[in-house]
């Protein structure tokens, strides 16, 4: 069977930053923002080592490669890997390879680097996940053990399902090929990091609906090792009993947030800041897309936070990028934030299709 590869060579982007209004775009003084690369319904972001920018998508059912052809660091090129997937939202980089995250399993695609031009057939890694799309698509990322872990939502908005490994955050060696979940009770986590310190998991989770629109609290969490339980389906945000399984909260011991986040913000794709151009941005600052709300009476989140934390505890959640949202109405949502080796921050945006560059410098 002929396989056809999609290659495009973009048109300069000058004209299609002027058609986003990034002037509404607030972000603190000496920071600077601009659009690299139009990718539909752009989700995870993963780079490999040679400056290729791998992108996941969930709607749109393909994942692409970008490449920067004249340094100018805007992606002019975009190869399409791969089509008609299954909600290939997770994508990580791992020694050449190039591992992603699909509906019912995790495929690899081989030695990628060198054959964006031709890419080889998906080889199958992991399959035999559940076949339910709701929360089904997941965030993928090789931890420092060399495992990869990867998010399975809940089936539901609320439920208590008899199948272990929805609402938790999967374990799979890559060795053995054995895949377990490393933690439980977590709702729908679209985002995790390791901390570049103590070796914790951190991650989001956002928070169930129906409750109105202040509670609960989507939430960011730590995890110091697994066997953990974060309180889902029977708590949600700090405490707050769920009102069909509640009464379940007595047999676990949940663990609490480490920072609550506001109902309905959507909080997705998080990264820990590991380069030195950020002023007052150590590395124990950790950067969050907001997605934003979707039933909420008035609108919140779609916005970029930034976190500043030390040791297991956060010290602060401010707004770092505002003015996706204007009024009720809102032209981008923020997914996935991902550090350049350079120290710039780069934003993937599904509504919008673009990847964003915010990189400081106070003199312009």
């Amino acid at each position: 069977m002929m396989r056809w590869l999609l290659l495009l060579i973009l048109p300069p982007l000058t004209g299609f930053s002027e058609a986003l209004p990034l002037e509404r775009l607030q972000l603190p003084p000496g920071y600077r923002i601009e659009v690299v690369a139009e990718v539909p319904d752009a989700r995870q972001m993963t780079l490999s080592p040679s400056g290729t920018l791998y992108v996941g998508t969930r709607r749109d059912g393909r994942v692409f490669a970008l490449q920067d052809l004249d340094g100018d660091q805007r992606y002019e090129r975009r190869y399409t890997l791969l089509s008609r997937r299954r909600l290939p939202n997770g994508v990580a980089w791992s020694e050449g390879d190039l591992y992603i995250a699909e509906l019912t399993g995790l495929i690899r695609l081989n030695d990628i680097d060198s054959r964006l031009a031709d890419p080889p057939a998906p080889e199958m890694v992991l399959d035999n996940l559940p076949d339910i799309t709701h929360h089904g698509w997941k965030y993928l990322k090789q931890g420092p053990d060399g495992a990869f872990y990867f998010t399975l939502g809940a089936p539901c908005n609320a439920c208590l399902h008899t199948d272990p490994r929805f609402a938790s955050i999967m374990r799979f060696d890559p060795e053995t090929g054995e895949s377990a979940p490393w933690i439980r009770g977590v709702r729908n986590s679209v985002g995790f990091a390791w901390h570049p310190e103590d070796g914790s998991l951190w991650f989001t989770d956002n928070g169930r609906d129906h409750l109105g629109d202040d509670q609960p609290d989507d939430e960011l969490n730590r995890a110091e090792q697994g066997g953990l339980h974060f309180g889902f389906p029977f708590v949600h945000g700090n405490g707050l009993p769920d009102p069909l399984f509640g009464d379940g909260s007595r047999a676990i011991n949940s663990e609490p947030p480490v920072a609550l986040l506001g109902a309905h913000v959507a909080a997705l794709g998080i990264s820990f800041y590991t380069a030195t151009q950020f002023p007052d941005t150590p590395n124990t600052t950790l950067f969050m897309a907001q997605h934003g709300s979707w039933n909420r009476s008035s609108k919140v989140g779609y916005r970029v936070m930034r976190i500043a934390t030390a040791g297991d505890k956060v010290l602060s959640v401010e707004a770092f990028i505002t003015g996706w949202r204007q009024g009720e109405r809102a032209w981008g949502r923020p997914v996935d934030v991902l550090i350049e080796p350079d120290g710039d921050l780069l934003i993937s945006d599904d509504k919008a299709d673009v990847i964003y560059r915010v990189w400081y410098n106070p003199s312009n």
